[in-house]
């Protein structure tokens, strides 16, 4: 929050006393009279037309209060989020990845917001970013949007077949792979379109058993589906070795993919609507594909094992929470309500992306991408309920062993390790 503030206001019997929780500090017992609300959103995936409707509709509620929007990296939430949210300067609202949630409410860095959660839409909630923001039975982090990945392609590169199981996917891709052109875009370090070949097989992550996590990418069915996933890398795509998914778009909009998984609200990318890359960090930036790519766009979830099914895939998405050192808690509160508001999340609906209320799915797309997404969404799965999760992301540990394997090393010695560093961390 900006602590350029106006008088505060003692608001006596009415002032906002905060829920304490794990690790948490005094709460403040007043708030200012008038200020600047901090909201920290994640990326460019919130349109700019949900930017300006949260601004404008919290500042015409609260008189004398400005909201400024800062946008941040999934890099910051796991670099700087803690160190942001543990000082005396903390912002107000922020965004964290639907597996991050947990792991910041553990260490006291959020507001328990269970007392409000009928007014943020109660039943209307989506069920899975519930789940994924509330821990020791308060909610700590409301939905904010999720969002499942699909294969996007266009038939002037695969031409019109397209596959009908995993294994068909993989072959396909093979085919279409030259020196210049990657069948299936796999860039080592994209962990999350790694998952769905380790769930199609019946492996897992981690697994619980009474307080012990037990890690499992080293049981058979994992292995199988690691080994599945190295042919692609070897046979199947030319993206870099120890790159991620970022610039995808950039290189299918080339003519150099032919498909494409990744998350379904990235058609506006691919189109144009939205265009993609950072100039100022030296990257390329794509204002969409070709006419001659992009009017043929084309989706599908990614098939599973056996014809008729989708492979599982990671649930992904966002949640939104107070800061537990919010100056203004109750002011916070009220920019929350606004952001899980049916005109709110009508917007976030037409860009694409899963709203976090149930009723606001109305406004999605009607396109190949946005049904596919719901297909794909159907059979998905999520990363272990551990607070400690956050830690094991943040250590890159599994990007890691994907690059190993990417270059060729014995897939079960790499997961063996790889299921000693995830168990350390887990149950430390």
């Amino acid at each position: 929050m900006n602590k350029k503030l106006g008088a505060l206001a003692l608001v006596g019997a009415s002032a906002v006393v905060l829920a304490g929780c794990a690790g948490g500090g005094e709460a403040a017992p007043s708030e200012p009279a008038t200020g600047d609300l901090t909201v920290w959103l994640v990326g460019a995936d919130t349109p700019q037309t949900a930017r300006d409707y949260l601004k404008e509709t919290f500042e015409e509620e609260n008189d004398g209060w400005t909201l400024t929007i800062e946008e941040k990296t999934w890099a910051d939430v796991s670099d700087t989020y803690e160190a942001a949210l543990s000082s005396n300067d903390a912002p107000d609202v922020v965004e964290v990845g639907n597996t991050q949630a947990i792991g910041f409410a553990d260490k006291g860095l959020f507001l328990d917001i269970t007392d409000i959660q009928e007014q943020l839409g109660g039943d209307d909630l989506l069920p899975g970013l519930v789940e994924a923001g509330t821990y020791d039975g308060s909610l700590w982090a409301a939905p904010y949007y999720a969002g499942g990945r699909v294969v996007f392609y266009t038939p002037q590169i695969v031409g019109d077949t397209l596959p009908a199981t995993l294994e068909d996917y993989i072959a396909l891709g093979t085919d279409l792979t030259t020196s210049t052109v990657s069948g299936i875009y796999a860039p080592g370090r994209d962990w999350y379109n790694a998952l769905p070949y380790v769930w199609a097989n019946g492996g897992e992550i981690a697994v619980q058993d009474g307080d012990v996590w037990d890690a499992q990418f080293g049981s058979p069915e994992s292995v199988k589906g690691l080994e599945m996933l190295q042919d692609v890398y070897e046979n199947a795509t030319v993206a870099p070795v120890d790159g991620n998914e970022r610039l995808g778009n950039i290189a299918f909009c080339a003519g150099e993919v032919g498909f494409l998984s990744t998350p379904a609200w990235a058609e506006g990318n691919l189109t144009g609507a939205w265009p993609w890359g950072d100039e100022a960090a030296g990257e390329e930036v794509s204002n969409g594909c070709p006419d001659t790519y992009a009017k043929d766009l084309g989706a599908f979830a990614l098939p599973g094992l056996e014809e008729g099914e989708t492979a599982p895939i990671f649930a992904g998405g966002s949640n939104v929470a107070v800061a537990y050192k919010s100056d203004a808690p109750g002011k916070a509160q009220a920019a929350l309500e606004i952001m899980l508001s049916s005109g709110y999340q009508e917007l976030l609906a037409a860009q694409g992306l899963v709203p976090g209320i149930k009723s606001a799915a109305s406004a999605l797309p009607d396109t190949d991408s946005a049904k596919a997404q719901a297909e794909a969404l159907a059979n998905s799965k999520f990363t272990p309920a551990s607070p400690n999760w956050g830690e094991v992301e943040a250590a890159q540990i599994i990007p890691d062993a994907l690059v190993r394997i990417a270059q060729g090393e014995d897939v079960q010695t790499v997961a063996d390790e790889l299921d000693q560093q995830i168990e350390d961390i887990l149950n430390k």
